[in-house]
């Protein structure tokens, strides 16, 4: 019998940081243990979107402690995401620093479509197989996720600003229910969830779900009150609504099933709610265990549609869409892998499969590195960079579409104002082999390399050679005329190009 393995998960979301930890047998997640630490970091953001000293410590502090309970495991068996305060934070830079080293494990942000997609793995994960057209909504601190899809698979996602804590904190700012508060609650949700909502047209679905968050705090409270247990319908909506203006206070209220960490975030929660209902045209919402941090582990388990294959179909719809040069990217990409490949020899990476991602990587940095072209024809990699940063690309989080939008920026002009790691050797290798690659293919045709060989010592002189064939330097002179800028663009930088005639 195989033996069981553990994995984890943990959701850093605007209102609470949720640890998931189980152990998978037999291709069956049973979970262990839950943690969940009311943070509140959505509450943590000033004016200039940047989160407060004492938000970040409250994050601090709790990832420490998860980091204490999952020390032992391995980087393939733990995933952490963050979701939109971080997102909006402008210095997330360095609550991530900081909570990375206390957490022990990488942090992602991730976008709010692929936090969408993510939601909608963990909610499929919960409900038998079956061709109903899924209506999956998630109502958090300071997002709301609306996703439609048909079994594991998503077609329609979107993220709003639009949340509880958000909510709660600009419509009931004293804590005080009233029905005007509501109403204007009621009516700026709608006004923000109205942009998306006309792509999820009745017809369009059969069942709709709730995820977590609000959807699960109403129905808890519903349930406790007599209404059917773990699904909400309008009437019920407005039931609880008056409840809370009987008693006009969030201070004053007390429900049974509602707990005390939701009090203060019931009144915005649930206006977005009533707002989602009325707009989606919504008679009954079904109450469903799963979200983000299951959707996670189904892909730790490798339970949900490969993400490799996610991210490829993404980085090949935004190929085709901005134009891309099909040929060209082809050509440079194979290039580029086999530059990479020479390096790789030289300084093998620790993990056994880290040489296949950097390749693929790379690859995807091939494909994209023309994006831009549309745009501008001298400064296309610049808007080419932009394009990665602020895309929605399914199966990326932010820091790998920034690591690639680094790339498509650095393959051609001046390096030191890239801005990136230069100690990160891994990606240096990757930026040296793309911007050589694009070198020799400066006619957009297939290059000659028979008669090149890249090399690096291995050692730590930073010191990367590339020697070529006397006969080849004579055949190809713009080449080699471009080879040789390319070693002066190397020497700002912590690097060093050498360019030798003859045999190593």
């Amino acid at each position: 019998m195989p033996t069981p393995h553990r994995l984890a998960a943990i959701d850093l979301g605007s209102n609470s940081f949720r640890l998931e930890i189980g152990q998978v047998e037999q291709g069956v997640f049973q979970r262990t243990e839950y943690l969940k630490e009311t943070v509140r970091q959505g509450n943590g953001l000033d004016e200039d979107r940047n989160l407060t000293t004492q938000a970040m410590q409250r994050g601090w502090d709790c990832l420490a402690r998860f980091g204490e309970r999952l020390a032992g495991f391995k980087s393939h068996e733990v995933r952490a995401v963050a979701t939109q305060t971080l997102r909006e934070a402008r210095n997330r830079d360095e609550f991530l620093r900081r909570g990375v080293a206390m957490l022990g494990f990488p942090i992602d942000v991730i976008s709010g479509r692929e936090e969408a997609r993510l939601i909608y793995q963990g909610v499929s994960q919960a409900l038998p197989p079956s061709d109903d057209r899924r209506l999956v909504v998630d109502i958090g601190g300071r997002s709301t996720e609306i996703v439609l899809g048909r079994g594991r698979m998503p077609s329609r996602m979107e993220s709003c600003r639009v949340g509880s804590i958000t909510w709660s904190n600009r419509y009931f700012a004293d804590q005080d229910f009233s029905k005007g508060a509501f109403q204007r609650a009621e009516v700026a949700a709608k006004a923000v969830l109205d942009e998306v909502t006309n792509a999820y047209p009745r017809e369009s679905w059969d069942v709709a779900y709730g995820s977590a968050g609000t959807v699960g705090a109403v129905a808890d409270v519903l349930a406790a009150a007599g209404w059917p247990a773990d699904s909400i319908t309008p009437s019920g909506l407005d039931w609880l609504v008056e409840k809370l203006i009987s008693v006009q206070s969030a201070e004053r209220l007390r429900l049974p099933g509602l707990k005390d960490d939701r009090r203060a975030l019931i009144g915005g929660g649930l206006s977005i709610l009533r707002a989602v209902f009325e707009l989606l045209q919504i008679d009954r919402m079904v109450l469903n265990p799963g979200g983000l941090r299951h959707g996670l582990l189904a892909e730790l388990m490798g339970q949900a549609p490969e993400q490799s294959d996610l991210r490829s179909r993404s980085v090949a719809r935004l190929a085709v869409k901005f134009g891309a040069e099909s040929a060209q990217s082809q050509r440079v990409g194979r290039v580029a892998r086999n530059f990479l490949n020479a390096l790789v020899v030289c300084n093998p990476p620790s993990e056994a499969l880290a040489t296949e991602r950097l390749q693929r990587k790379l690859n995807w940095a091939a494909d994209l590195h023309e994006i831009g072209s549309h745009i501008s024809h001298t400064d296309y990699h610049k808007h080419g960079a932009y394009i990665l940063d602020n895309a929605d690309a399914m199966g990326f989080t932010q820091s790998e579409l920034h690591r690639l939008s680094l790339l498509v920026l650095g393959h051609r002009g001046k390096l030191r104002k890239l801005g990136a790691d230069f100690t990160d050797t891994a990606f240096i290798f990757q930026l040296l082999s793309l911007r050589l690659a694009v070198i020799l293919c400066h006619a957009r045709n297939d290059p000659v390399t028979d008669g090149l060989l890249l090399s690096t010592s291995g050692n730590a002189d930073q010191c990367i050679s590339l020697h070529y064939a006397q006969a080849w330097g004579i055949a190809f002179p713009q080449s080699l005329h471009l080879l040789q800028e390319e070693v002066i663009a190397w020497q700002k930088t912590p690097w060093a190009l050498q360019l030798n005639e003859g045999n190593p």
